[in-house]
């Protein structure tokens, strides 16, 4: 039948407010039966075998957990059937209560416990007494109508033991949830049913013959011993099955639930107030230090076990417990001092590394069964690799799903991450705010890797990356989306906005990074883009971010919001990606010329060769559109070629007609860095006839200066060709001119934007005559392009200028009106090196 047995903390004393009316409800129950009725001292000795009975059948007990206290459901109820079918009331009361009083003092440690025990027996006895009085129980008579007597009685005995149990302790811990309640009812009733049909046969028996008692003795202690193994091997089958379940739970834990899944198990599968995980702070991975405690339903930051025995579990890499029945006396005193009645502690392995300990404390109850044994060491070890195992896979999964959604460099969200906390943003917009994407590039990234090394430019990554976690708003997520690309997303009042504060982070970015002695200078591009305005998606708001970042790259200010006729060029020169290689495979690209002439003396030296495309859809296609296509696309090389090849044709063609005219080609960056480029205008050369030295390539300023030393290679095996070299757009790039000094170039073409503005603005009249004293100083040829006035001949003749390009002289011209300008403008001239033309005049 069910019994209380100890809690995890010993019953507080509103324990009695129970107790005591129990007491007093068996006292006076007693009395209310045994009146009238006299006790002959032959049965009380017959009482002493009966308290025999009762002590054996304590012996055999199924436990059922109830929260934090179990019932025990002993063979009790079987002398009890028998007492109450030869007994009178009292001897009864008196030979079961004292039973229990012997067993509970031997079991328990607390008084409340022990005198509740004794008096729920006492009243629970009285009743079933009463039950039998009440129905007429006759003592001689062992027929049908006695079975139901005594069933009725023994029953009643389980209600009221049921009912008082599940009282204290909902006063002592709260409501029982009626799902534990009646699992636990169900068990208890379960075993009384057959401990009542048991002692109905034992009583059958013994009525046949008394001397049947000795054989039921010789059962009854078989049947104790084969019923204590039943039960270890029941308790060993309990303990395989919530380890089996265990793994799969471990295996099935939802994210974020793996320690709360094991250390559930665990504190249920050993029994224990507190189950304990510890795991120390290792790389990003913070503190774990979580218990599941009886009756909480989440975990605790909350532990029992003392530090000392986790610190030499760690320390030594060895099980560490204590308790009455485990561990040294040491250990034990540590325990005592904590107040805790058993602890283990196992360290978790990986490999041969401890990454924490799984530990265990507070067995429940507090009987000598209710205690940790080395077999409960052993079966914690057990689990404990298997945790192990669990948490290094949950590591493994949050460092995969990590690196997953992380950029491996600068720790920042990468483009998956940042494309679905962008998705969740557009998705929620409040009214008068739009979400904001600003898309930063670093300039010159590469030229920092090749010729500082990647060291260098991971460096100032990094640096980029840090300063703007720093420096962006607290709800901005900043992210990096490409090689050299990071995004930093938030909500703005509007683009304006969005565009003031790029402005701002891109003046705190741009600092000068220093890196021991190495010092580096960093330029942005941001392009921003906005929700709803640019795009409703996250896709769409970077590529346009993209979009606006590439228009930026020429803005002096380098930030550049997006509109709608920045992707329509963007979308337009993807188009001609096919059309382009289809142009060049058919000659539909056509040569301009725009000559090149003296200042002082008018005469025609050269010109230079420009590319041209008119589309048959499109119709003009303006070079930096379809130069920039055939860089990304790989024709970069054919679109060299296709120029060269004509203007050394009519070069050559110029030549053989005794007119012998320079010809000058403009040169991308890209294709100083091809090695086999020299060989090949070596090849041209040859093939059409012509002197190196009628030949000029022209570079941008920006391609020759850059912190790069990658284009010099080339440039010198193209002087050693003899082939003239210009830097182009001088003065753009705002480029040291002592830089010239190291440059294997032979002249100077200063940009149109100065000659232009020579004749009104004094800064440009100013540059151009730097330009021209220092190029002068150097002995390099100057050229200035954009000449449109006579004054601003006039300026630059004074100033020592000798070449001049502009629309004073002619626009670029096709070969056909090249040939009718040289008709119509121009005069021949003998010289000892053949014919030159000279201008006739200029109006």
């Amino acid at each position: 039948m069910p019994r209380l047995r100890a809690p995890v903390r010993p019953l507080p004393q509103r324990a009695w407010l129970i107790t005591v009316p129990l007491a007093a409800a068996a006292i006076l129950l007693t009395v209310a039966a045994q009146a009238g009725h006299s006790v002959p001292a032959e049965r009380w000795a017959v009482a002493a075998l009966y308290f025999g009975l009762f002590l054996a059948a304590e012996q055999t007990n199924v436990q059922f957990e109830v929260r934090r206290q179990r019932w025990n459901a002993s063979l009790s109820e079987v002398p009890l059937l028998l007492a109450l079918f030869y007994l009178p009331p009292l001897p009864i009361v008196v030979a079961r209560s004292t039973a229990q009083l012997i067993v509970y003092l031997r079991r328990a440690r607390t008084p409340e416990k022990v005198w509740f025990n004794v008096a729920n027996a006492g009243a629970a006895t009285a009743v079933a007494i009463l039950v039998t009085q009440t129905l007429v129980l006759l003592k001689g008579d062992a027929g049908p109508r006695s079975w139901l007597v005594l069933t009725a009685a023994v029953a009643a005995n389980a209600l009221v033991t049921t009912c008082t149990v599940t009282g204290v302790i909902a006063l002592v811990q709260g409501r029982i949830p009626t799902g534990h309640l009646v699992r636990a009812a169900v068990s208890g009733f379960a075993v009384s049913s057959v401990n009542i049909v048991l002692g109905l046969a034992v009583l059958l028996i013994i009525q046949q013959s008394p001397w049947a008692v000795v054989l039921l003795v010789a059962l009854l202690s078989i049947s104790v011993l084969l019923y204590r193994s039943y039960q270890q091997l029941m308790s060993q089958h309990r303990r395989l099955t919530e380890l089996y379940d265990l793994v799969r739970a471990v295996r099935a834990a939802p994210d974020g639930m793996l320690y709360d899944v094991v250390l559930r198990h665990v504190r249920q599968l050993l029994r224990a107030e507190y189950a304990t995980l510890w795991l120390p702070a290792k790389g990003r991975h913070l503190e774990v230090r979580l218990s599941a405690r009886a009756d909480d339903e989440g975990l605790v930051d909350v532990v029992l076990t003392p530090d000392s025995m986790r610190r030499r579990a760690v320390e030594q890499d060895r099980i560490v417990a204590a308790g009455p029945k485990i561990g040294d006396e040491e250990t034990q005193q540590e325990l005592q001092r904590a107040g805790v009645k058993d602890a283990i502690v196992v360290p978790l392995h990986s490999g041969s590394a401890v990454i924490g300990t799984l530990e265990v404390a507070g067995r429940l109850g507090d009987d000598s069964a209710s205690q940790f044994t080395k077999g409960d060491v052993q079966l914690l070890e057990t689990v404990a690799v298997h945790a192990a195992v669990a948490v290094e896979n949950s590591r493994l999964v949050d460092r995969l799903r990590y690196d997953a959604y992380h950029d491996g460099l600068t720790g920042l969200p990468n483009r998956r991450r940042t494309t679905e906390a962008l998705e969740e943003s557009v998705a929620v917009r409040a009214p008068g705010e739009v979400v904001a994407v600003l898309l930063f590039d670093v300039d010159r990234l590469r030229d920092v890797n090749e010729s500082l090394g990647h060291a260098a430019g991971d460096k100032l990554l990094i640096e980029v990356a840090n300063r703007l976690r720093t420096h962006a708003p607290p709800a901005a997520l900043v992210g990096r989306v490409g090689g050299d690309e990071f995004v930093v997303t938030l909500r703005a009042e509007s683009a304006e906005a969005a565009a003031e504060l790029a402005v701002e982070l891109r003046g705190l970015v741009c600092d000068p990074m220093v890196f021991d002695a190495l010092t580096l200078d960093v330029d942005l591009a941001i392009g921003v883009a906005v929700h709803p305005d640019h795009g409703s998606d996250p896709e769409t708001l970077l590529r346009r971010a993209d979009v606006a970042v590439t228009a930026a790259k020429g803005q002096p200010g380098g930030v550049q919001v997006f509109s709608v006729g920045l992707e329509s060029r963007s979308v337009r020169r993807l188009e001609l990606a096919g059309d382009l290689r289809r142009a060049l495979d058919d000659g539909q690209l056509e040569v301009y010329f725009q000559p090149k002439v003296t200042l002082t003396d008018r005469r025609l030296v050269g010109v230079e060769c420009l590319a041209r495309w008119e589309h048959p859809a499109h119709g003009a296609v303006a070079p930096e559109d379809f130069v920039a296509v055939a860089e990304h696309t790989g024709q970069l090389g054919r679109l060299t070629e296709a120029v060269l090849r004509e203007g050394l044709r009519r070069c050559r063609d110029w030549a053989d007609a005794d007119r012998p005219l320079s010809i000058a080609v403009n040169l991308s960056p890209r294709t100083l860095v091809d090695p086999a480029f020299p060989a090949q205008v070596e090849a041209l050369l040859g093939e059409y006839g012509v002197p190196p030295e009628q030949v000029t390539f022209e570079i941008k300023e920006d391609g020759v200066t850059g912190p790069t030393d990658r284009p010099i290679p080339t440039l010198r095996r193209l002087r050693d060709l003899g082939v003239r070299l210009a830097v182009d757009d001088f003065g753009t790039g705002y480029s040291s001119l002592s830089y010239l000094r190291r440059l294997p170039v032979h002249e100077v073409k200063i940009d149109r934007t100065f000659v232009q503005g020579m004749a009104t603005d004094p800064g440009d009249h100013a540059i151009v005559r730097a330009v021209v004293a220092l190029s002068l100083q150097f002995g390099l040829t100057v050229v200035a392009e954009g000449v449109e006035s006579e004054l601003t001949l006039d300026l630059l003749k004074d100033m020592g200028c000798e070449i001049g390009q502009g629309f004073l002289f002619s626009r670029p011209l096709p070969y056909e009106r090249l040939e009718a300008w040289f008709n119509a403008r121009t005069e021949t001239e003998p010289t000892p090196l053949g014919e030159v033309r000279k201008l006739r005049a200029v109006t």
